[in-house]
C-alpha cells in the first residue's frame, strides 16, 4: 500500500495575449497535459488561469512555460 499521498498545491497565474474564448481551450489543454496536473480552469474575461498541481512533479516554473508552449505570456499572481 502506497503511503505517500501527493501534495495538491492551487496556483493562479495571469495570462496576456488572450485574444479570443478559443485561447482558453489551448491554455487548458497544454497544461492538463503537463504530468502532476489535477485541473485546471481558465477565465478568459480576467485572464486568470487557476491550476490543481502537485508542486514536486509540476513546478510554478513548468506551468508557466507550459503556457508560453501555447502561445501566451503568463505569471504568477499575487491574488
Amino acid at each position: 500500500m502506497n503511503t505517500t499521498t501527493p501534495t495538491t498545491t492551487h496556483t493562479i497565474l495571469r495570462a496576456e495575449g488572450f485574444s479570443c474564448p478559443s485561447c482558453v481551450s489551448k491554455i487548458e489543454k497544454s497544461l492538463q497535459r503537463l504530468a502532476g496536473v489535477s485541473a485546471v480552469k481558465v477565465q478568459f474575461a480576467s485572464a486568470r488561469i487557476e491550476i490543481d498541481h502537485d508542486a514536486a512533479v509540476a513546478s510554478v516554473e513548468d506551468l508557466v512555460a507550459a503556457v508560453a508552449k501555447a502561445g501566451y505570456a503568463a505569471h504568477p499572481a499575487a491574488f
